[in-house]
């Protein structure tokens, strides 16, 4: 009796940080671009052309818009009070006195999650969480290669050649993009995935509200992590005197030994974030085609949206 060959098909997952793609698609695209009724629709348009570009280019077998549905969680800030607490003050910065610019990005946002809906690309946000805690939840449960879209260097993180985990950095749109493996991380950081949360927390981040420790900056972070192997390994040699730490690193590394305990938590995707049942699979038809040809028609979204359904169909 002989025995059959059993063919393992391997699925390439794609996985969006949508709100980075498509503030990115907001300042990318004129406001010109309207609806019937005046309204901006630019991020809206500009995101479906760029996902139709991802799918074409890169031909993921499933994809994955992940949400923010909390972009400041509470956990987050109790650790670190300021962690985007400038976006905060934005907010709250306009007086009666200032000429307030509108909004025009906020309400395309429904749209479109409307539309993703309607094509049946699956869209995941978890209250309590931000996208990449999502994205770094599928990562971990993902069985093939994945292929993450992002315009934030956090996500770098999670970048594994073993596992076949990439980030696609857009460089100009997402007709060009930085695919960052393992390789690209040591050649511009000198850290691998793991080690770009130690570097990231070390060296700070101003808008996302990291003060990071004073006086090193990312060249300084990547030496020390060279010298001392990770995060642990630093603070270790801080209390070491025979160690080979200058003395106003040690000082520095020393006062900032709060702020080093709690940062990586902060830093660190989530990877088991609590997600609904989805179904990941890129539609090659419209969940709902009557829905998809009333929000064309709604936000006039013409030519962007039917070259998605063109690339979803091919």
């Amino acid at each position: 009796m002989g025995w059959g060959i059993i063919k393992v098909v391997t699925r390439r997952l794609m996985l969006l940080d949508t709100a980075s793609l498509y503030f990115r698609a907001y300042f990318g695209v004129p406001d010109s671009v309207r609806a019937p009724d005046g309204t901006p629709v630019n991020a809206v348009r500009g995101l479906l052309d760029f996902i139709a570009r991802l799918v074409q280019d890169h031909r993921p077998d499933e994809l994955v818009a992940c949400m923010d549905a909390d972009w400041r969680p509470q956990w987050r800030v109790e650790l670190i009070p300021s962690y985007k607490a400038h976006r905060v003050a934005e907010e709250r910065a306009e007086g009666p006195d200032e000429e307030e610019t509108p909004d025009t990005l906020t309400p395309q946002v429904p749209v479109i999650e409307a539309v993703l809906d309607a094509l049946g690309i699956a869209r995941v946000g978890v209250a309590g969480y931000e996208a990449d805690d999502v994205i770094g939840t599928l990562v971990g449960r993902a069985t093939g290669p994945v292929d993450i879209v992002t315009g934030d260097r956090d996500l770098y993180q999670l970048v594994d050649d073993a596992r076949g985990v990439r980030v696609l950095y857009p460089l100009k749109g997402v007709g060009t993009l930085q695919l960052t493996d393992e390789a690209v991380l040591r050649e511009k950081y000198g850290v691998d995935g793991p080690g770009y949360v130690d570097l990231a927390l070390l060296r700070g981040d101003p808008s996302d509200g990291l003060p990071g420790v004073p006086g090193i900056g990312e060249k300084t972070a990547a030496k020390l992590l060279d010298a001392f192997g990770d995060l642990a390994g630093i603070m270790a040699a801080v209390d070491d005197p025979r160690s080979k730490l200058t003395p106003s690193q040690r000082k520095r590394l020393d006062e900032a030994r709060d702020y080093v305990a709690v940062a990586p938590t902060v830093v660190r995707v989530a990877g088991d974030v609590p997600l609904p049942e989805f179904d990941p699979a890129l539609p090659s038809e419209p969940r709902d085609p009557a829905l998809v040809e009333a929000l064309a028609a709604r936000w006039g979204l013409g030519g962007a949206l039917q070259r998605l359904l063109v690339t979803l169909k091919s």
